[in-house]
């Protein structure tokens, strides 16, 4: 990768992947699964590039790591929960498994029609981000509906879509994220 090619923001988010030894093995357990509109989103590329704008140079223990799919035909909390404790005795992580064709229901939208349309009702805009393998030579692929730049300015910003306000500055507060990234700046 060029030194100009690097300095892009989603090349750089693909580049820290890469070098994250439990992310790339992450991306390769969730690979073998071939779930369909599959990405690992949420606090696993979030929490990596905030680190990284932050000057760490480890990384945030991961909570969980969330897997997210789109399928259909099967959107039973069950097969969630088979995949769940699959991956976490094969694994020894703690996985969050969510097929987001059903989640409408849970957040009270209309119907998603993809895991990228799911990803786009989130609270945050920078939560808004997944990465997966693709199938054809494993290279990562980030899965943005909002783009990669707002991860970048180091900013939580309260998604147009969902407006709800009390929901969102709970989640700053209970995740302590300005406590861990305090370069960080709401954006309401």
């Amino acid at each position: 990768m060029s030194k100009d090619a690097a300095s892009e923001p989603s090349a750089r988010i693909i580049l820290w992947l890469e070098q994250d030894t439990l992310r790339r093995k992450a991306l390769a357990d969730a690979a073998k699964l071939q779930l369909p509109d599959w990405c690992i989103a949420a606090g696993f590329v979030r929490n990596l590039v905030w680190d990284r704008l932050h000057g760490r140079r480890f990384s945030t223990p991961l909570n969980d790591i969330d897997l997210i799919y789109f399928d259909a035909a099967d959107a039973s909390r069950t097969r969630d929960k088979r995949i769940e404790d699959r991956l976490r005795r094969e694994t020894g992580l703690n996985w969050s498994v969510k097929n987001q064709a059903r989640m409408h229901r849970r957040n009270q939208d209309a119907p998603y029609s993809s895991t990228s349309h799911a990803m786009s009702y989130w609270v945050e805009v920078e939560t808004a981000i997944g990465a997966r393998l693709a199938k054809r030579g494993h290279k990562i692929e980030l899965v943005a509906p909002f783009g990669v730049t707002q991860l970048f300015e180091q900013t939580i910003t309260l998604n147009p879509k969902r407006r709800k306000l009390d929901a969102f500055r709970e989640r700053i507060k209970s995740k302590a994220w300005l406590e861990n990234w305090p370069k960080l700046q709401i954006v309401e």
